[in-house]
């Protein structure tokens, strides 16, 4: 994983609710444990036609989404069923963050497992945040993640929460196993010394 400290990055608005897993990368997409590819999948049934060609009016299609590393979404986004490709997908279009006002919780999850910031922010700046991404203008936005700020194009900051434990894998840019393996001496200091209590037992 790729640590996540400040970073810029073009934001496009997709203003829909409830976004469910199932749209963010189709069931039947789930075969592969790979996760190269999955990227051009990336809300394939709102994105092309049948025959496979891309549908004009979607906004991944469009000019002005080409580049973009973070996805403002609608309320609730990731909700239905569990899937490490969602977050995989997002990842391979070439997001590094989602903006949204909730998120569902083991899509969450999957998100900090994989290297993808999840960024919960109050209405009002959500919604400004909408429009700016939204409009015919390009949206830059800042993400600093060790301040837990998001820096809107005029200047202005507003916060977003996360827990110390995932903040710190992500700053690092490792998952849990990694953080595990961080703690190897750690953990044979404290076998080695348990061995000696137990024999004096």
């Amino acid at each position: 994983m790729e640590p996540i400290k400040t970073f810029k990055g073009k934001a496009i608005a997709l203003p829909i609710k409830d976004i469910d897993t199932d749209q963010i990368i189709p069931a039947r997409f789930l075969k592969t444990i790979d996760k190269q590819g999955l990227g051009k999948n990336l809300f394939n049934d709102w994105r092309y036609l049948e025959d496979g060609s891309p549908k004009p009016d979607f906004l991944l299609n469009q000019p002005r989404a080409q580049g973009a590393a973070i996805l403002v979404a609608g309320d609730n986004f990731g909700c239905g069923s569990s899937r490490e490709h969602a977050p995989w997908a997002l990842m391979g279009y070439g997001f590094k963050a989602v903006i949204s006002t909730s998120f569902a919780d083991i899509f969450k999850g999957n998100c900090y497992k994989n290297g993808l910031l999840p960024i919960e922010l109050e209405e009002p700046v959500h919604s400004e945040l909408l429009k700016l991404a939204g409009g015919d203008q390009p949206c830059e936005i800042e993400v600093d993640l060790p301040n837990q700020l998001v820096r809107l194009p005029d200047g202005r900051t507003a916060t977003f929460p996360i827990d110390a434990f995932s903040k710190k894998c992500l700053t690092a840019g490792i998952d849990q196993l990694g953080y595990l393996q961080e703690q190897a001496a750690a953990i044979a200091a404290y076998e080695a010394g348990h061995l000696d209590r137990v024999s004096t037992l």
